[in-house]
Order: C-alpha cells, then sequence, then structure tokens
C-alpha cells in the first residue's frame, strides 16, 4: 500500500491505494452533532490545516447491536462525531467517472459504513467511484423533540449528498453522473428524497432494495418520545435528552417497541411537511427526474420469522396486523389459489412490509413518466433460506462477512459469484449510462428482471397483490 493525497473544500487528506484502489476513510462531511448542535440538523465541518489521515473509519453513529449475537460497533466513550465519507475510486488522478452514494439499511435504528458488509472495493473496481457514509440513527437521528427540526438523519444525508457534489471531482467522479443506492431504512430514505426540494439536484439516479412505508405521523411520534422520554427518566424536550449521554439515551429507547404495532423499530422518518409530506409513493412521483431501479426480496418476510416457519402459519393469523386487516386473508386466497397456508401467510407479510411499498413506488414513478425498473430477487441459499436483507452480500460481492454467512450459509454457496457479478454489472452499468439492462417498468405490462438461479425478465409475479393494497391505501 502507498499513501495517496486529495484535496477536499475543508482540507487536504490522506488516504491509501492498493489493489488499484485509492481508498479514503473517515472524512467529515459535517460537523460532530454535540453540545448545541445534539439532536439538531447537520452543520458545516470546519476546515484544517496540513493534511488530514484518512486511512480509517471514523465514529459510527451511537447505537446498540443489531442481534444479540454481534458485536456492538459504536461503544459508550466514542462518542458522536460520527459524521463522515468514505470514498473507493479506481482513478483519482482521472475525472467524469460514475459516482455511486451508499444509503445503509437498518431500520433506522441501527447501521453504520464501517460494517465489513459494506466494503465497496469490488463495485468500485468496475470503474466507478463508491461513497458510502454515516447518518444518525435511533433516538439521535429520528426521535422527535419539540421547537426542534425532525429527520435529523435525512438532513445529515441530504448535507452529504451536498458534499459529493462539491468534492467529488477530486477523487475522480462526476457529480452530475451520481447514483444513490441503498436497502430497506436506506431505500425509503432515497425514495423520500426524490421528491425533497432540498436534495434536487443532489442525485441523478437511484437503486433502492426493499423500500418500506418509511414514516410516521407527529402525533405517533410525540407518543413514542415520551415512553422513552418517561423509561430515561427526564422530560420529553431538547433540555432534557441534551443532558443524557448516549449510551443513557439507547438505553431507553427501544422502550417504545411494541410486538404489535412497532415490532421490529420505534423509529421512521416523521410527517414534517418539509422533507416528509407522506409515504415513498407519493414523494417518488416528484421525483420523475431521477431515473429508478427498485425491487424487493421476494420472500422479504421470512427474514423476521422463525426458522423454519412454523408449519401451522396462516394468512388469517397475520392479515389482522396489516393494513388489509382480517379480511386480507380472504383477498389473498382468492388473489393466490394455489398457494398453500404458509406460502400465502409469508407472501402477504412480506408485501405488507417491503414487497407493496416498494411495487408501489415503481407504480407511482411510472405513472408520473419517469424512467423505472423493477426486480424481485428470488434467489435461495442451499438450505432454502431467503428473506430480507439476502441481497446485500450481492451488491458488494462479500460472501464470507459474519452478516454475509448470516444470509448464504457457509460454505459460499456455488452460485453465488455468477449471479453477484450480474447485479453488480447492471448496477455499476446503470450508474453509468441509464440502463440496467432490462425493459422498463410501465403500469400496463409490469416486466420486472427476477434475480435467481436463473436470471428472466417476466411479468412481475405478484402484481396480483397490487390491487389489494391500492383498495387497503385508498390509492384508487
Amino acid at each position: 500500500m502507498t499513501d495517496v493525497v486529495a484535496r477536499t473544500d475543508l482540507g487536504a487528506v490522506r488516504g491509501v491505494e492498493a489493489d488499484g484502489l485509492a481508498v479514503f476513510r473517515g472524512v467529515p462531511y459535517a460537523a460532530a452533532p454535540e453540545g448545541e448542535l445534539r439532536f439538531r440538523p447537520s452543520v458545516p465541518a470546519e476546515a484544517w490545516d496540513g493534511v488530514r489521515d484518512a486511512t480509517r473509519f471514523g465514529t459510527p453513529p451511537p447505537q446498540l447491536s443489531p442481534l444479540p449475537t454481534t458485536p456492538p460497533v459504536w461503544h459508550p466513550g466514542d462518542g458522536l462525531d460520527c459524521l463522515s465519507v468514505n470514498v473507493w475510486t479506481p482513478d483519482l488522478g482521472g475525472g467524469g467517472l460514475p459516482v455511486m452514494v451508499w444509503f445503509y439499511g437498518g431500520a433506522w435504528r441501527v447501521g453504520a459504513s464501517v460494517m465489513p458488509h459494506y466494503d465497496a472495493a469490488r463495485i468500485a473496481q468496475a470503474g466507478v467511484v463508491v461513497v458510502t457514509f454515516n447518518y444518525r440513527t435511533g433516538f439521535e437521528g429520528f426521535g422527535h423533540l419539540p421547537g426542534v427540526p425532525d429527520n435529523r438523519g435525512l438532513h445529515d444525508q441530504i448535507a452529504a449528498l451536498e458534499w459529493v457534489q462539491r468534492n467529488i471531482t477530486a477523487f475522480g467522479g462526476d457529480p452530475d453522473r451520481v447514483t444513490a443506492f441503498g436497502q430497506s431504512a436506506g431505500a425509503a430514505s432515497i425514495t423520500l428524497l426524490m421528491g425533497v426540494p432540498a436534495a434536487r439536484g443532489l442525485f441523478r439516479r437511484a437503486i433502492a432494495h426493499s423500500v418500506p412505508e418509511g414514516y410516521i405521523d407527529p402525533d405517533e411520534a410525540t407518543e413514542i418520545t415520551g415512553i422513552i422520554a418517561a423509561a430515561a427518566g427526564v422530560e420529553a424536550t431538547w433540555e432534557g435528552f441534551a443532558a443524557l449521554p448516549p449510551e443513557a439515551v439507547l438505553a431507553a429507547q427501544d422502550a417504545a417497541v411494541d410486538p404489535v404495532t412497532r415490532p421490529v423499530t420505534a423509529f421512521a422518518p416523521v410527517i414534517d411537511g418539509e422533507l416528509v409530506t407522506g409515504p415513498p409513493w407519493e414523494q417518488v412521483a416528484a421525483g420523475r427526474d431521477v431515473e429508478l431501479v427498485c425491487g424487493f426480496v421476494h420472500e422479504e418476510s421470512r427474514g423476521f420469522l422463525p426458522s423454519p416457519v412454523p408449519p401451522e402459519l396462516t394468512p388469517e393469523m397475520v392479515s389482522g396486523s396489516t393494513k388489509l386487516g382480517a379480511a386480507g386473508a380472504g383477498r389473498y386466497r382468492a388473489a393466490y389459489p394455489q398457494a398453500g397456508d404458509v406460502e400465502l401467510a409469508v407472501g402477504l407479510l412480506s408485501d405488507a412490509m417491503f414487497r407493496m411499498p416498494t411495487t408501489l413506488v415503481a407504480e407511482a414513478h411510472a405513472a408520473a413518466a419517469g424512467r423505472t425498473w423493477l426486480f424481485d430477487f428470488t434467489w435461495r441459499n442451499p438450505a432454502g433460506g431467503s428473506g430480507h436483507s439476502i441481497d446485500v452480500p450481492f451488491v458488494f460481492g462479500i460472501p464470507d462477512s459474519r452478516f454475509a454467512i448470516r444470509q448464504l450459509g457457509s460454505p459460499v454457496p456455488d452460485g453465488f459469484e455468477p449471479l453477484s457479478e450480474a447485479v453488480r454489472k447492471a448496477w455499476t452499468a446503470f450508474a453509468a449510462t441509464g440502463d440496467p439492462g432490462w425493459a422498463r417498468y410501465e403500469t400496463s405490462s409490469r416486466i420486472a428482471r427476477v434475480w435467481g438461479d436463473a436470471i428472466t425478465d417476466e411479468p412481475l409475479p405478484v402484481a396480483p397483490s397490487i390491487p389489494i393494497w391500492k383498495d387497503a391505501l385508498n390509492l384508487g
């Protein structure tokens, strides 16, 4: 490895060059959100003299471990100086390369660019500049406080994209060819930002994996804050929470998780009338000038159900917990008459969580005359496993991280490498040219790319669910 230097608008940074890539880590894009800046929208970082070391990832946002068996990425004492970017470039001295900016998922509760499964080297080696970054999660990023702007995590994302616009030329990238790509909470963030005036022009293309509903109303956000404040023993105010160290906020924030109404996370972007005015499928129509690829894992809900799925599971057992209500089970039985109980239940939950929000995003974007493509990721690991996030290792081409092994199994499945290469080729081609390599999604034909052991283009397999959910959501 050799040292390399690039100059940003705030000062010079020193990274390393190896295997044909120059890599810079932990470059500030905003000031540390601490003191008077805590629980407030990000503000610019201060410039520095000399050459700043950029060989190590920056501090992750405060968060708990995503799973009991997973080591935490943030520890008490790490602090709040977490707003940094990382850059992988195959041509530091060149220019005009397409740029891809990764938005991580994690239910707006966890996530950090330091996580090994987000190493972007294999993507960058295809001839693109890749940027990953941290944005605030949990209460720090999405907690609602009176008198304080909501959606600090989204403000962080906008600030990171603004940093890209100002600086990516110094790393060989083209600021006019920026693709925002992300998964789950990151995907919903991207589709929301597509309709935000403050983000207009910051990215030209978008790739959104597994878009959830992605919003809560102010009344629910106020209720959540009250629950967390009571658990922490403070007033539900900026002053009350700002007096707590981050670890004390983390210790209390899951008090608002509810097994029925909020089973995974208590956080999501809050309808604030500024950045968020409604669900992603409403906001995305205003972003029709952004070219969009979106899609889902075919059996998303298996990532949240016991494994194996209980054989006695039926759609009647799960429908009442969704916006379809109890009557939804009957509609699914009519729409998919050949499916068994477990398949129907898994499909209904998958639709509720990710498949239909993603599809409604595609429908709305295409109906608004946007250039739209849709995919269905159907690949299963050798044990027959599927579920939410199984597609992420294929995007980054990393099959042996702790995260990937949990999704793929071990040893690496024989089918991983060719499918991963095909996905990366499609994504980087889209970033470069605006064409991922299959037919555009139209509301009349609903053709989708199916990523599996075989790669096909066919009518959307879950199309019978669309009218069910449009009726439930009063979308006409």
